[in-house]
């Protein structure tokens, strides 16, 4: 079976599955559990972990060529939800909404300072401290832990495109 959709099928029910009904007085919108738009951030998180192993290439932002943290975001976002987030990570800060961590849900988008300026670095946030990023050459597209000592240090916060 391909890797790609190995983890898809393995992830989906752990990523989603706890998404239950609001609870009585809730509105959609409002539920802790997930709110506004849950189709598309299945449909966001479900692409991103599918660009898994795909090759890193400065200013990519195509699947046959290769991405950028931005790219990714950008094709994923687009292709998956037909959001359309164009230009840098500081970019697509500015059009997002900077929410707290309480707020954050899979889909939502995490910000870092990678290059000693605010926002430069910039991945999908898919549930359980884990974050799907294009890291660089010799890595490429991946997952980490938001906890991990590297991105800990430089992380800059949520942003929701949700809101």
């Amino acid at each position: 079976m391909n890797k790609r959709l190995f983890l898809a099928a393995c992830l989906t029910p752990g990523l989603f599955g706890c998404s239950t009904a609001p609870s009585k007085g809730a509105s959609t919108a409002t539920s802790s559990s997930y709110p506004n738009n849950p189709a598309k951030r299945q449909d966001i998180v479900m692409q991103a972990m599918a660009m898994l192993d795909r090759g890193y290439t400065y200013g990519g932002k195509k699947l046959h060529t290769g991405f950028d943290c931005s790219g990714l975001v950008s094709f994923v976002y687009k292709e998956s939800a037909g959001i359309p987030l164009k230009g840098s990570a500081a970019q697509m800060a500015e059009v997002a909404k900077p929410i707290e961590p309480a707020q954050a849900h899979p889909g939502d988008l995490v910000f870092f300072n990678t290059l000693g300026s605010a926002f430069s670095h910039v991945g999908i946030y898919i549930g359980s401290g884990k974050f799907v990023h294009a890291a660089n050459e010799r890595t490429g597209v991946k997952t980490e832990r938001l906890n991990h000592v590297y991105w800990s240090k430089r992380f800059e916060g949520y942003r929701t495109v949700f809101a």
